[in-house]
């Protein structure tokens, strides 16, 4: 007799990923035209007539009473004081939700102010809370930049984990010359692999496989993170997808010290047991001695003689002191190259005419 497995106790996990602000809202935005999978957009915004241009499936305009609809005037106090006056309807989107990607540029008012109140309400909720913003640019001034500090240190204080984007930090990662909506579509592409990396790092089927209590394990209440992809085929394509994976130059953080680490492997039917070692030990090299590793493998037929390395490492301490990565102010020592899904966006913008 056959027994059969029914999927009344399938347990689905359900992502979210909130854009908070212009910043955010342009970032799910990107993500959808990318037709990431797995995950629900929701776009939170105190300016009623950017939320109406909002591809997100769900949109929540705050603050009405506060703001009329006409946005936060880059003064984060009014952002806050929208969610807060909002929080019924920010609690009903949250609601039966597994893990929440928080994104927004910092700096400004509705992002800046209103993204730790959400976020704050997500953790309440038991919910695993992760942060992706983004720095300005230098030239966009000493009160935007110290507004977004502020405004990241308060978020640190409400997610489990966080991941910062300096975006003066763009200008390091070729020597092409970028239009200014090319370089945020750079940044934002930060974003999109990570949720996409989790969303099927937890769903996909795999030879050793991951699931949501791994990555709760590594990310839950950790402060800062790094979070990077490495793609690579050919001779030691292993090594080269492991490296990129550990080092991004967009990001402030390496893997160095990190005292959690998921390892996930996807690679073509080709794999040999020595790639998988090879990126296995480059990581777990990097990383603490004493870390906890989580591993998996997944075998995927439509690739021919590649690897995909996701790597998220945390365990540097809610303080910020993570180990800076190479080219930024306080680092010393060679620069890292930069992963392959980021060359694969230089060539296609070179590519543009």
């Amino acid at each position: 007799m056959a027994f059969e497995i029914s999927n009344e106790f399938e347990v689905v996990t359900k992502i979210k990923v909130i854009g908070v602000g212009g910043g955010g809202g342009n970032a799910i935005n990107r993500m959808i035209n990318a037709n990431v999978q797995g995950v629900e957009f929701i776009a939170i915004n105190t300016d009623k007539q950017v939320l109406s241009n909002s591809k997100a499936t769900h949109k929540i305009q705050i603050g009405e009473k506060t703001t009329s609809g006409q946005g936060a005037g880059a003064r984060p106090e009014v952002g806050k004081k929208a969610a807060e006056e909002s929080s019924d309807l920010i609690e009903e989107a949250l609601a039966g939700t597994d893990m929440v990607f928080i994104t927004a540029g910092m700096g400004g008012g509705t992002g800046t102010g209103a993204a730790p109140v959400v976020a704050r309400m997500a953790k309440d909720k038991g919910i695993l809370t992760v942060g992706i913003v983004t720095k300005p640019f230098e030239f966009e001034g000493r009160r935007r930049m110290q507004q977004a500090e502020a405004g990241i240190s308060e978020l640190a204080q409400h997610v489990d984990s966080l991941i910062v984007i300096p975006n003066e930090r763009l200008k390091l990662v070729t020597d092409q010359k970028l239009t200014f909506l090319n370089a945020f579509e750079i940044a934002d592409d930060v974003l999109r692999q990570g949720v996409q990396s989790i969303s099927e790092l937890i769903k996909i089927p795999g030879l050793i496989n991951l699931d949501f209590a791994d990555v709760t394990s590594v990310m839950k209440d950790a402060g800062h993170a790094h979070m990077g992809v490495g793609k690579a085929s050919g001779k030691d394509k292993a090594v080269q997808a492991a490296s990129a994976a550990i080092s991004s130059p967009l990001l402030e953080t390496t893997i160095q010290g990190a005292k959690g680490v998921i390892i996930n492997i996807t690679a073509s039917p080709d794999i040999t047991l020595d790639d998988v070692d090879a990126a296995a030990t480059t990581i777990s090299n990097a990383a603490d001695k004493d870390a906890n590793i989580i591993f998996g493998v997944a075998i995927n037929p439509d690739l021919d003689d590649e690897v995909i390395v996701t790597v998220i490492a945390t365990g540097f301490g809610k303080d910020g002191n993570a180990i800076k990565a190479a080219g930024s102010e306080e680092a010393e020592g060679d620069a890292f190259g930069f992963d392959d899904d980021l060359t694969d966006i230089f060539d296609m913008f070179k590519n543009r005419n």
